[in-house]
């Protein structure tokens, strides 16, 4: 529905069911739903229909809030004026000051009018549309500072940004403290309008790309079906081939010239947001600092030109002594007696209805005799004679509505007159309400059973189904009492009250909410509230008949105590305003005092506010009679604008300036101080103009140098009658203030609290406080309470208030006010963005100091950009008058925030919220850069020690050199292969003949076989699903289906053929590389023999996937190009998939090789088999991506591959007899060597279990080692972490279903990474209960060079553990630290090393070998490394550098090493190895290339992401990288979208508290972005890509200030 043209023209009674509507809303008492029905009822007769133009597409597109078009004088009325006024925008009346917004505007315009040069975060469309308005906003294609959408100025475009932002000044003058990073990457992302828009940078930068190089297909594209996580694929990134000459094909590498890639798809968003970070830093860091030992947090030093306090300690101040007037009353309730009974006819308190109209008038009279029926009822009617209900000095609960101060009265008199303690609480609304008030921990910390409340309450309260209350969360059982007088009994004639003279005994509880949100209750004694009541008394100069007209809570502080028990002491009226009517009739409290000629008003600031913005309406009201117009929060340092503003509008209704009389109160102190009405005609007190800087130091400086950042404050009176004050340091021992020193009003007097109730230990630090001099002394004996206010003492002894405690906020040493800094938040033309001006600021703990947090609700009807320039603004406001950095500004939807019972914003609460990642913001923006200055200085690495003297040093400390070493294989008795049979081939020949139908493979399958299994079928069933991509039926056999076997002499046979087909058909010669593209199964082994038999070097490649062929297909056909293969032998079902247009769509078929398929082949035999002239011939190519995207190949030679074998035969001990199940895949490293070569050489039974099958069966793998007793089984992490997830709730089923793993010895991972220790223990204790051995799991450890170095095998020890530091680790050191230590790290070892293998420790940039427990890269010598990388062109830098290397010096040094690539150390055990010696434990803590250099230091991805994923129960997967400097860290959502940017606070918190480093960008994604290979590894080089080419179609994007 669209707008009416104006809202000032609608009637007036629309006008104000509007506002009414408003408030509503605004209150939470009508849902956005329903508000937006009922307002489009009232608006429908008013709104004419737009032609042409679908009524409900025009109600999703008008804004949300009504257009505030009149001006204040042309509304006609009072109430809608007044809600227009206040609609959306409308500020926080507190901290209204007109000075202080010409000071933020004047310090705003000192920063350049354009607009911020600050990445604006990238959201996806779909995630927050919080309202209709929101569904309208057309997409923003502006992704910085211009307008980067036009796509005219192509070739200008690179260059005019880059001068744009090189000339931006913009405000954030701070840079990021680091090094140069290894790894890098970063993004340009649209703001989400899918990838087709052109308005994307990326595409405009790819148009003008230049190639020098013809570029292998890019497979980076992996997300193309983000829903599910692509079936496990390995992708290099474009063209990236270890190995490969280097001008071959390189164009993809970001080659960097200062820091800057000159890539193509940089991100003008990563652009700007280093430029940001360029500025210099305040204050500047020292550029490096050499310490080898601790990572040392920079303390912030103090300013060397700070003000410092000079004035003398100041004495405590006394006020007036406290007069005694021969008829004040011994107790209060005396006085209840004498007038109830002596001017029972005298008006005591007006009630008001809802229209601000007199409704009831409670005399003196019928508060007595009510109050008396009440305290009988209480006493003796509740339970039974003998076992009365109440006792005299219980607590009891009592709950009235805001609207009810008579009843609330009369039970609070009734209570005293019973002698039992009130403890006024506010009414629950909901269920979660009062827990959220924390008052159930009230009502349990005073023992409460008994809640008094009126009928119509009762009734309100939420109820259970059956008709009963609910029980409110954390509230003890209560039971509730109606005092209706029809419900209460009269007292007998004779029955008297106990009233005797007021001492300690407590009269009342009053409930005060913490900083932190705990509720506590303040206990005021009997002689305690006589006292105030007298000292208010003799300050108010109340004298009996005053009418007074109260604005506040009746139930505690100011309200109650003027309004409730100062009234009865002096026999006044009181006319309570509830808070209800002000809301619709904001002038009502003036009106009030002009028919009751009242002289003493209680109001706050916002009572002054909302009067002026309705007095237009009123203009016969008149306030002469005013002699007091308290102000009950002059205390707030903002009061002072209110009270001026007021005065000078109302000074012409016969207000008084010597009438406005500013209070302190506190809970605990009750009234601090408060300013006695003024002599006519006498001088105003004077004003302070404090300088902001100087309070942030605690020091009063009257404020000269900058006008825009003082603080105007005016005074609150003078010390209470009777008591007594002193000023104290906030911190630390309570040691007296100098007397230009703010610290903490502390009051001693009889009319203050007496103790927090039930707390002992917090009640001594508040009520019994004695100030100590400078020496520590204590001066005097008198016990002060803490008020909770920070002030000081100024001239003449008046009381000056500059904040609280609660909102003390002391960052770096400096203390800033939350109240000062929501002043300078609403003073950012925040009327665009801020819903209602609400907005809440507190400090949380992160990284050794505190930080400061704004949240803020956002208008319905803001548009994003609004929003962003607001919060970016605000940023620069605070910087410039607080000098202070806000670490996170954030912005909710509107009416989200936690509310306090009045409506305001509960502060403790939502702070949690933040914390705790369910605060839901819908807008976010974090300054880790800006704030964070105490980070420990980057590391400098010391030159010039070279390996020489790391070895005489460790000589000296008595350490021996790192290396460690397997059996010795000449002296393992291994009779009858080695001798006999060099090659594999031979091995099978031989076992044809010897035994053969000795069956060596099983394969098994989750599918019941349809037709009669033959070495032939197994392509029809086991290329199933990833052949023709159809999704297998979710059959749950417990069993697996037999699929085939294969005996030695069918193996022999069928290799035959294949090699016979490869002569005839594929004409190859002897060294032809062959691709062998099948699905895990007996072919792949046939092939592979077949192409050992004929000559030829196989090369396994995993098949592409029918459904993801785009993503799937270019690896296949990189590795095809890159080995030079010249035929390719699959199935039929993938022949054709590689023929087909699918395929045709992402490569180029036609320039296949030969491709020939084995489904059908002739009988034939080769006329002769193949057999190397030496054992150094290749055998084989292993290609493997790693997981930094690099796809490498090696050469495995026929020596290799023997070695290997033999090696594995005698770690596991493995024969004929025995029986292994394999669940892994086999295209490369040791999961190709299990699958395809060990039962040939050793002769075991290998049960074949393709891992892709336990996507329909996940038993599969389980029960067929529990079926056939499977004493030894192989799997990948993909595969444990599989059954742990799945078949985690699952166990007592397996048990059922008769599945024991008791038989399994070994149970081994296949990894080439850090073992993943949670996940094994995990793995373990899960199947503990079906017969699983704590001892049976271990990790291997292989790397490109040689694929098997460790393996745990049978004997040997256990594989050990250690905690070791982090910290230490990225200082490349190694300090082993206990269980549980902060910041430890367990490390399992990676198994034991293989025979005939031996690895040493080097320094990898001297080459120098390393001591025992010295962090350093592991390198290998064995008998089964690996040739060389297989290259197009020989490199032989590379090969040398990492095949045939030689340490520096040392005993070792003529020995050839391979390095592996991976960090690790060597810690000689307890243990004893199968030797006899003792046991040298490998363990391996990262690859070297995914390690990320930043600040000097090296971290390993896996801890940062570790730490991350434990911060939010929404994060499913994370992942991280660097790119020019900026840490990015990449998490995948799997809760609901509005979660993505609680992640923000979370992740950027967790990784500066726990690594030292500060996120650049968080990127939030849907769950199965991040790429993992079939080991389960994350790709993170692949992940960095596909978001530099802005592939990932984030939820979220959040780039850090």
């Amino acid at each position: 529905m669209a707008e009416p043209a104006a809202v000032s023209s609608l009637p007036r009674e629309v006008r104000e069911q509007l506002a009414e509507l408003e408030l509503e809303l605004s209150e939470g008492d009508i849902t956005q739903k329903g508000y937006e029905k009922k307002r489009a009822k009232l608006l429908a007769p008013y709104v004419p229909q737009t032609q042409g133009v679908d009524p409900a597409l025009q109600k999703e597109s008008r804004p949300q809030m009504p257009v505030p078009s009149a001006t204040p004088a042309s509304a006609s009325s009072s109430s809608s004026k007044f809600h227009r006024a206040r609609s959306g925008g409308a500020r926080d009346e507190r901290y209204r000051s007109d000075i202080h917004t010409e000071a933020v505007q004047a310090a705003l315009a000192k920063h350049k009018e354009q607009k911020m040069a600050l990445p604006m975060p990238t959201k996806r469309r779909s995630t927050f549309v919080q309202s209709p308005a929101d569904a309208c906003t057309p997409p923003d294609t502006s992704s910085a500072s211009e307008d980067e959408g036009s796509l005219r100025r192509q070739a200008a475009l690179s260059a005019a940004l880059h001068q744009s932002l090189q000339n931006a000044e913009s405000w954030i003058n701070r840079s990021v403290q680091g090094s140069s990073t290894s790894s890098s990457a970063s993004s340009t992302l649209s703001h989400g309008e899918g990838k087709g828009t052109s308005g994307s940078l990326a595409d405009v930068f790819a148009n003008t790309r230049i190639e020098s190089f013809s570029v292998p297909p890019d497979v980076t594209a992996t997300t193309s079906t983000p829903s599910a996580r692509p079936a496990a694929i390995d992708l290099p990134p474009s063209g990236i081939v270890k190995g490969m000459h280097k001008g071959s094909n390189r164009s993809s590498l970001m080659d960097t010239a200062d820091g800057v890639p000159v890539s193509s798809r940089v991100s003008t968003k990563i652009q700007q947001l280093l430029n940001t970070l360029k500025r210099p830093k305040r204050p500047p860091l020292k550029e490096f600092f050499v310490d080898d030992f601790e990572e040392i947090v920079e303390v912030p030093q103090p300013d060397p030109n700070q003000p410092k306090p000079e004035g003398r300690q100041m004495t405590p101040v006394k006020g007036e002594p406290l007069g005694v007037v021969c008829n004040w009353p011994p107790a209060l309730e005396a006085a209840l007696q004498r007038w109830g009974t002596t001017q029972a006819k005298c008006p005591c308190l007006t009630a008001l209805d809802v229209t601000g109209k007199p409704v009831y008038t409670l005399t003196y009279g019928k508060l007595w005799s009510r109050s008396l029926k009440l305290a009988y009822t209480l006493l003796n009617k509740l339970g039974t004679k003998n076992e009365p209900v109440l006792k005299p000095g219980d607590r009891v609960a009592l709950v009235y509505p805001n609207n009810d101060p008579v009843m609330f009265m009369v039970a609070f008199y009734g209570c005293l007159l019973a002698e039992v303690i009130p403890v006024p609480i506010e009414v629950p609304l909901t269920r979660k309400d009062a827990g959220g008030q924390q008052i159930g921990f009230l009502l349990g910390s005073c023992g409460i059973a008994l809640a008094l409340t009126t009928e119509v309450c009762l009734k309100g309260l939420p109820k259970t189904q059956n008709g009963e209350i609910v029980q409110f969360k954390g509230w003890p059982r209560l039971k509730w009492v109606v005092t209706d007088s029809k419900y209460l009994s009269k007292s007998p004639k004779d029955w008297q009250p106990n009233i005797s003279a007021a001492g300690t005994e407590p009269a009342y509880i009053e409930y005060k909410t913490s900083k932190e949100g705990s509720v506590m209750g303040v206990t005021v004694s009997r002689v305690a509230m006589l006292a105030h009541c007298q000292a208010l008394s003799q300050a108010c100069n109340y004298s009996e008949g005053e009418t007074i007209v109260n604005v506040l809570d009746f139930k505690k502080d100011a309200g109650l105590w003027h309004g409730i028990l100062t009234n009865v002491m002096n026999k006044l009226h009181t006319i309570s305003v509830p808070y209800s009517v002000m809301k619709t009739c904001p002038l009502s409290w003036v009106q009030r005092v002009h028919a009751h000629k009242a002289k003493v008003a209680l109001v706050k600031c916002r009572d002054l506010h909302w009067a002026m913005m309705a007095h237009r309406d009123q203009r016969d009201v008149s306030l002469s009679s005013l002699r007091m117009l308290i102000v009950t929060d002059g205390a707030n340092p903002w009061s002072v604008s209110s009270c001026d503003a007021f005065l000078s509008l109302f000074q012409s209704h016969g207000l008084k300036p010597e009438a406005i009389c500013p209070c302190a109160t506190s809970p605990e102190a009750m009234t601090v101080a408060i300013r006695r009405p003024g002599v006519p005609g006498a001088p105003l007190p004077g004003r302070a103009i404090l300088s902001m800087n100087g309070l942030s130091f605690g020091v009063i400086r009257v404020n000269t140098e900058d006008k825009n950042s003082a603080l105007t404050v005016q005074d609150v009176g003078h010390v209470m009658p009777g008591g007594m004050m002193c000023i104290v340091k906030p911190d630390g021992p309570p040691q007296l203030c100098k007397t230009d020193e703010i610290g903490e009003i502390c009051v001693s007097s009889r009319a203050g609290g007496m103790m927090y109730y039930g707390l002992a230990g917090v009640t001594k630090n508040t009520f019994e406080v004695i100030p100590v001099n400078s020496s520590g002394s204590p001066v005097g004996e008198v016990p002060f309470v803490r008020s909770g206010l920070l002030g000081f003492v100024g001239p003449g002894s008046l009381v000056f208030v500059v904040g609280k405690m609660d909102g003390l906020l002391t960052v770096s040493g400096r203390r800033h006010n939350a109240d000062d800094i929501v002043a300078t938040g609403l003073a950012v033309e925040s009327i665009k963005t801020v819903y209602r001006g609400r907005i809440a600021v507190f400090s949380v703990s992160v990284f050794y100091d505190e930080r400061i947090v704004v949240v803020a609700e956002q208008r319905p009807d803001a548009s994003e950009e609004d929003s962003f320039q607001w919060m970016s603004r605000v940023l620069q406001a605070i910087d410039s008058i607080h000098q202070v950095g806000v670490y996170c500004l954030a912005l909710v939807p509107a009416n989200t925030l936690p509310k306090t019972p009045l409506g305001g914003i509960h502060i403790s609460q939502t702070k949690q919220h933040f914390l705790e990642g369910s605060l839901h913001p819908c807008n976010i923006l974090m300054c880790p850069h800006t704030c964070v200055t105490n980070l420990p200085k980057p590391r400098q690495k010391q030159p010039g020690v070279g390996p020489a003297s790391v070895m005489v040093g460790n000589l000296v400390a008595g350490k021996r050199i790192a290396q460690a070493s397997g059996r010795d294989l000449g002296q393992i008795e291994d009779n009858d292969l080695v001798k006999k049979h060099q090659f594999l081939t031979e091995v099978l020949q031989w076992r044809a003949q010897a035994t053969p139908d000795h069956p060596l493979f099983l394969l098994l399958n989750a599918k019941v076989p349809l037709v009669p299994v033959s070495v032939n079928a197994v392509s029809l069933l086991s290329i199933f699903w990833q052949g023709s991509g159809a999704r297998r039926p979710e059959l749950t056999p417990w069993k697996g289906t037999t699929v085939c076997t294969a005996t030695c002499l069918q193996l022999h046979k069928k290799a035959e053929r294949i090699a016979s087909v490869l002569c005839d058909k594929g004409h190859l010669n002897a060294g032809d590389n062959v691709v062998l593209l099948y699905p895990p199964g007996i072919e792949l082994i046939t092939a592979f023999y077949g192409c050992l038999y004929s000559g030829c070097v196989p090369v396994t490649v995993r098949p592409p996937h029918a459904q993801s062929l785009v993503a799937t297909l270019p690896t296949v056909r990189m590795i095809v190009e890159v080995s030079k293969a010249a035929c390719i032998l699959t199935t039929q079902t993938l022949m054709r998939l590689l023929k087909s247009r699918e395929a045709a769509g992402a490569v180029d078929v036609k320039t296949w090789p030969t491709i020939i398929d084995t489904d059908d082949l002739p009988r034939k035999r080769p006329a002769q088999i193949y057999k190397p002239p030496t054992p150094e011939m290749l055998a084989y190519l292993d290609f493997s991506v790693s997981t930094t995207g690099m796809l490498t190949g090696v050469k495995m030679s026929h020596a290799a591959v023997s070695g290997l074998c033999r090696a594995i035969k005698l770690q596991c001990e493995l024969y004929s007899s025995r029986q292994i199940a394999i669940c892994l895949d086999p295209y490369c490293g040791l999961g190709f060597v299990l699958w395809c070569l060990c039962s040939v050489y050793s002769g075991h039974q290998s049960i074949l279990i393709p891992p892709m099958e336990l996507e329909s069966n996940l038993f599969l793998w389980l029960s067929t080692v529990s079926q056939y007793k499977i004493r030894d089984t192989f799997c990948s992490y993909s595969v444990m972490e599989l059954c742990t997830k799945g078949l985690g709730n699952q166990v007592e089923m397996l048990k059922a279903r008769g599945i024991n793993l008791s038989c399994v010895r070994t149970c081994v991972v296949v990894a080439e990474e850090r073992p993943r220790v949670s996940l094994t223990h995990s793995f373990s204790k899960l199947f503990k209960d079906i017969g699983l051995s704590s001892r049976a799991v271990s990790t291997t450890f292989g790397s490109r060079v040689n694929v098997a170095i460790c393996l745990q095998g049978t004997s040997g020890p256990d594989p050990t553990t250690v905690y070791v530091d982090l910290k230490s680790l990225r200082h490349d050191r190694v300090r082993l630290v206990e269980r549980g230590a902060p910041q430890s790290l367990l490390l399992s070892e990676s198994g034991k090393i293989l025979p005939g293998v031996k690895v040493v420790i080097v320094n990898p940039e001297t080459k120098g070998p390393l001591g025992d427990s010295h962090l350093g890269e592991i390198w290998v010598n064995s008998p089964h490394t690996a040739s060389g990388y297989y290259t197009i062109y020989d490199n032989e830098t590379l090969q040398a550098d990492h095949f045939n290397t030689r340490l520096s010096f040392g005993d070792a040094a003529q020995t050839l090493w391979a390095r592996t690539g991976y960090l690790g150390f060597v810690r000689r055990t307890e243990l004893t190895a199968a030797s006899g010696e003792r046991h040298d434990a490998l363990y391996v803590v990262g690859a070297l290339d995914e390690t990320l250099e930043l600040r000097g230091l090296r971290y390993h991805p896996i801890d940062i992401e570790t730490s991350v994923s434990r911060t939010h129960r929404s994060i499913a997967e994370c992942a991280v990288f660097t790119w020019t400097n900026l840490l990015v860290v990449v998490v995948e959502l799997c809760g609901c979208e509005q979660e993505a940017l609680d992640l923000v606070p979370l992740v950027t918190n967790v990784v500066l508290e726990e690594h030292y480093l500060i996120v650049g960008v968080v990127v939030v994604v849907d769950p199965g972005v991040i790429p993992i290979n079939s080991r389960g590894e994350k790709q993170r080089m692949h992940l960095r890509d596909s978001f530099l080419a802005d592939q990932l179609d984030p939820i979220y994007v959040a780039y850090n200030m």
